[in-house]
């Protein structure tokens, strides 16, 4: 699975949006850390990065009207399994996001996502 552009965010079906939000519990979760090629670069930065980002992926569900569980709204919330981030691991928590929030989500990245949604014959 792979982080989709922010930018793609409101224009996503609702199955890759659905999936992109359970995506981001995984990664928040268990899978902090855990190797995978097309999302590596998130473990390069603070899990606050992730957060912000999912918490794109949730305000889009919330427009279209779909519910999630309020924990995740939480920076430090992992899952019912795991232990709370510390602050000191949501390190940049007071600074301002960056735009877009993962600096690897790119123009070139953007095409690549589009390139892989028209694979999957999803066209935006």
């Amino acid at each position: 699975m792979r982080l989709w552009h922010e930018n793609l965010l409101p224009k996503l079906p609702r199955q890759q949006l659905l999936g992109q939000h359970r995506e981001c519990c995984a990664l928040r979760g268990n899978g902090w850390g855990k190797k995978h090629a097309t999302v590596n670069y998130v473990f390069q930065h603070s899990p606050y990065k992730l957060y912000l980002y999912h918490m794109k992926v949730i305000n889009e569900m919330k427009r279209r009207g779909y519910q999630n569980d309020v924990l995740w709204e939480d920076p430090h919330y992992r899952g019912k399994t795991c232990p709370p981030f510390s602050d000191a691991s949501l390190k940049n928590k007071h600074k301002s996001p960056s735009n877009p929030i993962y600096p690897e989500h790119d123009q070139q990245y953007l095409q690549a996502c589009i390139k892989n949604l028209a694979e999957k014959r999803i066209s935006l």
